[in-house]
């Protein structure tokens, strides 16, 4: 056997893809359907967050800094890890779908909000004073007039963000999470065989490589004209 016909029969091997191609599926649909859930609460929880920071009551602003600083601070895997055994402890049992997907959004969120409160103090006052000024109220003002901008320049490092994150799904193999990973992983334990990290690895590709390739247009499409 050459070298080549070596590499082959070791890293796609035909007959071990076949057998373990399904479980590969059974993750991707898991791993799909998982970052969908973290990109949408992640997202909406940081704004959430900045727009509650708007308001720009000292003492909620502390708290919510506070924890924004502690998830940006702490690995995902750090924050998956101590949600799935310390929760249990407190009465509360999480699967592992959940807990990956709590930890993920808690982390996406932080960032998330951190961004979007750098949107909203990137609109010039003068947008502020001149839309009061009209009448309108604070709510009505943050809502209609500096959001819509706010949120426009958020879009690129918005972007990069999300996709970072999401990609931590594998993160979920730690714990037991049955996703693209850790099928891979189990499928390369019971072959002895890492054809099944081959299928994996073009998993993440299809489910990934579109997702950047969108986020590059998205960033192209919603910035700024010079």
């Amino acid at each position: 056997m050459t070298n080549w016909q070596h590499f082959v029969a070791t890293f796609f091997n035909a007959a071990v893809m076949a057998k373990y191609l399904p479980d590969i599926i059974d993750g991707f649909c898991l791993t799909v359907g998982l970052a969908i859930l973290v990109v949408i609460s992640g997202i909406a929880a940081g704004l959430l967050l900045a727009v509650l920071r708007a308001f720009g009551v000292r003492p909620l602003n502390w708290l919510l800094i506070f924890v924004v600083d502690l998830f940006r601070a702490l690995p995902p895997l750090v924050v998956i890890v101590l949600l799935y055994f310390g929760l249990p402890s407190l009465g509360f049992e999480p699967s592992a779908f959940g807990t990956t997907w709590a930890s993920l959004s808690l982390v996406l969120m932080a960032f998330a909000e951190e961004i979007f409160w750098a949107g909203i103090t990137a609109v010039p006052k003068g947008q502020w004073e001149a839309a009061r000024s009209t009448g309108l109220s604070f709510l009505q003002t943050l809502g209609a007039v500096v959001l819509p901008q706010a949120i426009r320049l958020t879009v690129p490092p918005l972007t990069n963000r999300t996709i970072a994150i999401t990609k931590g799904t594998a993160l979920g193999s730690v714990i037991g999470l049955s996703e693209i990973l850790s099928q891979a992983s189990s499928g390369v334990s019971f072959s002895f065989n890492p054809s099944p990290l081959t299928l994996g690895a073009a998993a993440y590709l299809i489910l990934f490589l579109p997702v950047v390739i969108a986020g590059r247009w998205i960033e192209t499409r919603f910035a700024w004209k010079r």
